[in-house]
């Protein structure tokens, strides 16, 4: 279904954004703020080394509510548009390297200076301070320094990265945006603005903050893949089932376990004890054994609205289809496109995914206008190649 024009009211709105053209972390960033009723302008480099935001990019969910405009950032009248956009809106979020905005003369003390109330969100991976700050890296390298990257993996293998997941979007894109949403809170009650350093690696870490907890108490040891959570225990792991496919088994409790093994047909006591770790592998075994013996679909037929805390690994396409996932109105299709609708749900002033814009077509004209700008201004700085 297409979207439908926006008329409910949302939390952020009236709230003006300034997304500073990036990959992944920020877009993802301008997106949940939009999703709430933000309006937000993606300002994209004309020129350079910048992430100029291809054509290819129509279908990016990651674009749904914004506005785009290319600006020559190099070129002192366009840093100057820049500097306008700075004096009316309330948030600018720029994820590049330390030293790159105030290079462009568009650094956050020259921005508070032009409004003392704006929001600057730093999204970056190091963060702006300390030995790595201006070195190159990805999720990958963030989150490896974090810690977390050595608890994706299971006893004896190497590390497995979970995609760009826990970096770039959960430590980085989430937490800048709730870093955004507190000092807009608190701007609430000082008139003032100030500068946020949300980095990747700072994310991944506080994520984590249960297992360091876990390793100080004894409850969990570095040997990783030997850990209740970290697929050393036979009731919390994944299984293949006859048909090649995966269960999800997460039965930590007493009475969720044995309800697991009521449901596979196991006599609990020909198991050793459940807690017994040392014969947890010989359990892991017993269970694989069991689960191979049914197709996936034929195991969920037994589990599901029970307490066995059993679920079905789905992929991409098959989460979109799952029953609880449509009654939930989880997913949105939009430009032949399966996007994740916007979440948290609240009752009253719901997000709303906005209409992912047309690429080719420039919002340069109408965003100058609200500028201020005079037609044949907007024309001269167009014509002269300084805005797309």
């Amino acid at each position: 279904m297409d979207h439908v024009a926006l008329k409910e009211p949302r939390p952020l709105d009236g709230i003006k954004v300034i997304e500073m053209a990036g990959l992944a972390p920020s877009p993802y960033c301008g997106m949940l703020l939009a999703d709430f009723g933000a309006q937000v302008v993606v300002v994209d480099r004309i020129s350079g080394k910048g992430p100029e935001i291809p054509n290819i990019m129509n279908r990016n969910p990651f674009h749904r509510g914004k506005r785009f405009i290319k600006i020559d950032l190099k070129n002192p009248r366009g840093a100057k548009v820049v500097k306008d956009m700075i004096k009316e809106y309330d948030v600018l979020i720029e994820p590049y390297r330390p030293g790159v905005m105030e290079k462009l003369g568009l650094g956050p003390e020259v921005a508070l200076e032009i409004n003392p109330s704006l929001i600057y969100a730093r999204l970056t991976g190091w963060g702006q301070t300390g030995p790595y700050a201006k070195m190159a890296g990805h999720d990958i390298n963030y989150i490896a320094l974090s810690g977390a990257l050595s608890l994706f993996r299971r006893k004896g293998e190497k590390p497995l990265a979970p995609c760009n997941v826990l970096g770039d979007f959960a430590g980085g894109g989430l937490l800048c945006a709730f870093g955004v949403l507190l000092a807009l809170l608190e701007r609430g009650k000082t008139g003032k603005g100030q500068v946020i350093d949300a980095a990747m690696l700072d994310g991944a870490t506080s994520l984590i903050t249960f297992l360091f907890s876990m390793w100080a108490h004894g409850l969990m040891s570095l040997d990783i893949g030997t850990n209740m959570l970290d697929s050393g225990a036979p009731y919390y792991e994944t299984y293949e089932t006859a048909d090649g496919k995966f269960l999800a088994v997460g039965a930590i409790e007493e009475r969720f376990y044995q309800e697991l093994l009521r449901i596979m047909g196991i006599d609990p006591s020909s198991l050793p004890e459940q807690n017994n770790t040392q014969a947890w592998p010989e359990i892991k075994a017993r269970f694989a054994q069991v689960f191979k013996t049914k197709t996936r679909d034929e195991w969920m037929a037994l589990f599901e609205g029970t307490d066995a805390c059993v679920a079905p690994v789905l992929d991409l396409a098959e989460a979109a289809q799952h029953p609880h996932n449509k009654h939930r109105h989880l997913f949105l299709e939009h430009k032949d496109m399966i996007q994740p609708r916007p979440v948290p749900c609240l009752s009253r002033t719901p997000g709303k995914a906005g209409q992912i814009p047309d690429m080719e077509r420039s919002c340069a004209p109408e965003i100058l206008k609200e500028l201020g700008y005079s037609r044949e201004a907007a024309e001269t700085l167009i014509n002269s190649k300084i805005i797309a």
